[in-house]
């Protein structure tokens, strides 16, 4: 037997008592796992300083080291989601529907929890903390998977977190990390149907990609962001540039950065020079078509900052300093071009045409639609739904930030006096 199985079995009786808890008790559980994260934040940087420090020596890309990165205020605000969490309502026996049948039967449907999540994500120690709260809200048992890139940063805050949630009354095994970095635990992990209710992914398109086509349990997808900025002919100028370079450069490596611009080809001669300029001095390469390319020719900082578009930029989540460029017709356009090859996270469109705005968000097939406004937003906490597990790009069971409701399913509960069908 492989660790997965033998701490997926573990995972499934601990989801039976994590089922049992009272609200109470799980709020006052992750309050304690707060204080933990706090109190061990030496540890905790310590043993990520060994991730990072090992990430460097590869090669690894700056945007990942943010990922991978934790310090004392990543710490505090992890903690600081935590107990903001606590005091979100409880998801679990809220009430979804209730009615009389014909028959006298009184029905009511309620919110129950999943029983064992599983996560693989990769190189985002946060991720730990983040499922492990959310599972505890919502009385699941958390099995988590991650990267050999965060293993330390992993293992060590599964262990803060462990011990701080038994402390406070949570049953064993309640959260678990399988700590062997050995690709057949990932492979066996996903064939255990009959132990694990429901698989995240968080990281790499492959990644994802790889979950979906192997694993035998339920998936939702989530995560890869090619997500795309359309500047519309009826855009007011002062916004263009503020709102691409948040989107853009804020934090290139997460997957609410926009990875691609629309501009229409009516005022491209007008606004490109001047959002080109913005982009070459924030260092970022721009992949242009052919309209784009005659217009940076000229400007500063072109040698070093951009290069022909090919058809592979269009369809590229480039998760560093890198973005592609193409001047469109208009928006109908731009809305095919965005369905073709968004991955359907998030979308944002710069206009005061209200009718180009309406198309927009009803047309668009993405999971958050923006006007006049930057797709990092795309974010569990600014939407007010606390901490997330991930974003959904698909469209059964969730879609976008997935907050507590997402970990949650639901049972009918029907009381009857004698009741027989005929």
């Amino acid at each position: 037997m492989g660790e997965a199985t033998l701490k997926a079995q573990n995972a499934k009786q601990a989801a039976e008592g994590m089922a049992r808890l009272s609200s109470a008790t799980r709020n006052a559980a992750l309050e304690a796992l707060a204080v933990a994260l706090l109190e061990q934040t030496d540890y905790l940087v310590s043993e990520n300083t060994k991730d990072v420090e090992a990430a460097r020596k590869q090669g690894t890309a700056e945007p990942l080291i943010d990922r991978l990165l934790l310090n004392p205020q990543r710490i505090s605000g992890i903690a600081a989601a935590l107990k903001e969490l606590a005091l979100e309502k409880d998801p679990i026996g809220e009430l979804t529907e209730g009615r009389t049948l014909y028959n006298g039967i009184q029905l009511r449907q309620v919110r129950v929890p999943l029983g064992v999540v599983a996560m693989i994500y990769e190189a985002r120690p946060n991720v730990t903390a983040d499922a492990a709260g959310l599972c505890l809200k919502t009385g699941n048992a958390c099995l988590l998977r991650g990267g050999s890139l965060a293993v330390f940063s992993n293992l060590a805050m599964t262990k803060v977190l462990y011990e701080a949630g038994r402390a406070a009354g949570l049953p064993e095994h309640w959260l678990q990390s399988i700590e062997t970095v050995e690709r057949e635990a990932t492979t066996e992990l996903m064939q255990l149907h009959h132990l694990v209710d429901v698989l995240i992914p968080r990281g790499s398109a492959s990644l994802i990609k790889s979950t979906i086509e192997n694993s035998k349990v339920p998936v939702i997808e989530t995560g890869e962001g090619n997500c795309h900025l359309y500047v519309h002919a009826d855009t007011r100028r002062e916004i263009i540039i503020p709102i691409m370079l948040n989107a853009k450069t804020q934090r290139p490596g997460v997957c609410n950065s926009i990875e691609s611009i629309l501009i229409d080809s009516e005022v491209a001669s007008v606004e490109l020079p001047l959002m080109l300029q913005a982009l070459f001095d924030a260092k970022v390469l721009v992949h242009g078509d052919e309209t784009v390319a005659a217009l940076a020719e000229s400007l500063p900082g072109a040698e070093d900052y951009f290069a022909p578009a090919t058809e592979a930029d269009w369809g590229t989540e480039y998760l560093d300093l890198e973005i592609s460029i193409k001047c469109v017709s208009g928006v109908d356009e731009a809305i095919k071009h965005i369905n073709t090859y968004s991955t359907h996270h998030s979308e944002s469109i710069l206009s005061e045409n209200h009718v180009a705005v309406k198309r927009f968000f009803e047309e668009v097939d993405s999971a958050a639609v923006y006007a006049n406004a930057s797709t990092r937003f795309t974010d569990g906490g600014e939407f007010g739904l606390g901490a997330e597990i991930g974003i959904s790009t698909q469209k059964l069971h969730a879609r976008g930030p997935m907050g507590l409701t997402a970990l949650t399913s639901s049972k009918f509960l029907l009381d009857g006096d004698g009741q027989i069908r005929g």
